[in-house]
C-alpha cells in the first residue's frame, strides 16, 4: 500500500494540517516514505510510540548528522546548525545543556511571573477596544519582550530581532519572505548570528545581569565559548522563544473561539487555564516535525530504515494518535492525562518548557479577565509551511464591554 498524499508539500498545510491523511496513514503506513524535490526523501513517523522511540535514541537517530530540517543544508549552514543545542548529539548535547539549564528551572522561571504579567498588561492596554491582527499586534509582542529582556537585547533592536526570527521559520511563505533573499531562512539566520556576535563583543567588554553574559562564560567542548558558537546559540534561543510562543497564543485563542463552550468554562473557572494551555499545545502544536538521521540500519514501526535515511518525527500526527488520546480529534481543555509531544521528549526535551507554560498561563489569565468580548473580525490565515504550524493573521475585536 502506498501513500497518495504529499506530506512534504508546504501548500498542503495552508488550509490546515492534513489530519485525515495522518489518521489514515497511522493505521495503514505509520512509517511512510515521502519524496522531496531535488534531493533524497524521508520517512515520516506518524505514531506517538514511534516518535517517542526516535526521540529517545539520540545516537541511533542523530540530530547532528544532517540537522533538524528536512532539507539537506550546505556544509557551512549545517556547521552553524550543529552549534545549536537542538542539533547536538550526546555527549556534547548534555554537557552543553548542563551549563544553561539551571537558568530555565521552574523556580527560576517563576521569578519572571510578575514581569510577564506586567508585559501582558501593557500589550493588552494598547489592544483594548479595537480590531487588530492578534498574531502580530498582540501575540508576537510578549515573547519578543520576554526574550529581549532575558538576553539583554536593547529595546530598540527588538523589532529587528523579531523580523529575523520570523524569517527563520517562515521562509516557505511568500508573504513572509517577500522582498527577502531567495533563501530567506538562511539569510536571516546569518544576519541574526552576526548581530549576536556584535552583542557578544559588547558583553565581553561590559558584562551585565543577563543570559547573554551567562552563556558567554560557558565552556563548549572544554574550551571557552567562541563568538561564532554564541551566535548559533542566540539564533536558536531567540527564534524558538519568539515563534513557538506567538503560535501557541494565537492558535490557542482561535481554538477557544471555535469552541465557545470551553472559552466560557475558562472564563468561569480560570484555574482550568494551565490544562487548557496543554490542550492548546496538543491541538495546535507549534512545530509539525523535527528531523533525525539514522546512523545504522534499523527498524521502526515495521519498516526497515537504512543508514543515512532521513527520519521526521511528525508531532502533528503523534499528538492525535487514537491509541494514546481519547477522542483525539476533539479539543478538550479538561483532557487528563495529556502526554502530548509538543515539547519533545528524551534528551532534546524543550529547554524553555517552564517559560512557555508560564507565558501561556499568564497571558490567557490577563486576556480573559480584561476582555469580556473577543470575537473574530475576519478569516484567519495560516502560514505556508511544512515545519511551522502557525497562523500568520488572526483578525479579532477585543472589547472591554
Amino acid at each position: 500500500m502506498t501513500a497518495t498524499y504529499d506530506l512534504y508539500d508546504p501548500d498542503g498545510y495552508v488550509a490546515g494540517p492534513p489530519h485525515d491523511e495522518f489518521t489514515r496513514l497511522r493505521s495503514e503506513q505509520p512509517v511512510v516514505w515521502q519524496d522531496m524535490p531535488g534531493e533524497p526523501g524521508y520517512w515520516a513517523v506518524l505514531r506517538h510510540a514511534d516518535v517517542v522511540k526516535v526521540a529517545r535514541e539520540p545516537v541511533l537517530f542523530s540530530a547532528a548528522t544532517g540537522g533538524v530540517v528536512l532539507e539537506d543544508l550546505p556544509p557551512e549552514s549545517l556547521a552553524m546548525m550543529q552549534d545549536m543545542l537542538l542539533a547536538m548529539d550526546p555527549p556534547r548535547h548534555l554537557s552543553y545543556r548542563r551549563n544553561v539549564s539551571p537558568e530555565f528551572t521552574p523556580k527560576v522561571m517563576a521569578r519572571l511571573g510578575t514581569r510577564i504579567r506586567q508585559i501582558c498588561s501593557e500589550i493588552l492596554d494598547d489592544a483594548s477596544d479595537r480590531t487588530l491582527d492578534f498574531v502580530h499586534d498582540v501575540c508576537a509582542k510578549l515573547p519578543s519582550q520576554v526574550v529581549g529582556e532575558l538576553m539583554g537585547i536593547p529595546r530598540e533592536d527588538w523589532p529587528r530581532i523579531h523580523h529575523w526570527s520570523e524569517m527563520n521559520s517562515g521562509g516557505q511563505d511568500p508573504d513572509i519572505a517577500a522582498g527577502y533573499a531567495a533563501d530567506a531562512a538562511m539569510s536571516a539566520t546569518v544576519e541574526m548570528a552576526m548581530y549576536a556576535i556584535e552583542l557578544a563583543g559588547k558583553r565581553r567588554a561590559e558584562p551585565a545581569e543577563d543570559l547573554t553574559t551567562l552563556v558567554l562564560s560557558m565552556e563548549v567542548d572544554g574550551e571557552a565559548m567562541t563568538d561564532v558558537q554564541f551566535g548559533s546559540f542566540f539564533v536558536q534561543i531567540v527564534t524558538a522563544g519568539n515563534d513557538t510562543t506567538r503560535t501557541m497564543l494565537s492558535s490557542g485563542l482561535l481554538a477557544l473561539l471555535q469552541h465557545p463552550d470551553q472559552l466560557a468554562a475558562l472564563r468561569a473557572d480560570p484555574s482550568l487555564i494551565p490544562g487548557a494551555v496543554e490542550e492548546i499545545l496538543r491541538w495546535a502544536n507549534p512545530l509539525h516535525y523535527f528531523r533525525r538521521t539514522a546512523t545504522a540500519d534499523t527498524e521502526l514501526g515495521g519498516q526497515a530504515i537504512a543508514t543515512g535515511d532521513k527520519v521526521a518525527m511528525i508531532y502533528t500526527s503523534a499528538n492525535r494518535d487514537e491509541t494514546v488520546f481519547l477522542r483525539p480529534q476533539e479539543f478538550d481543555i479538561h483532557r487528563d492525562p495529556n502526554p502530548h509531544l509538543s515539547f519533545g521528549t528524551g534528551e532534546h526535551f524543550c529547554l524553555g518548557i517552564h517559560l512557555a507554560r508560564l507565558e501561556g498561563r499568564v497571558f490567557f489569565e490577563e486576556l480573559l479577565a480584561r476582555f469580556p468580548t473577543i470575537e473574530l473580525a475576519g478569516e484567519p490565515r495560516r502560514q505556508r509551511s511544512n515545519l511551522n504550524n502557525a497562523l500568520k493573521e488572526l483578525p479579532v475585536r477585543l472589547a472591554t464591554t
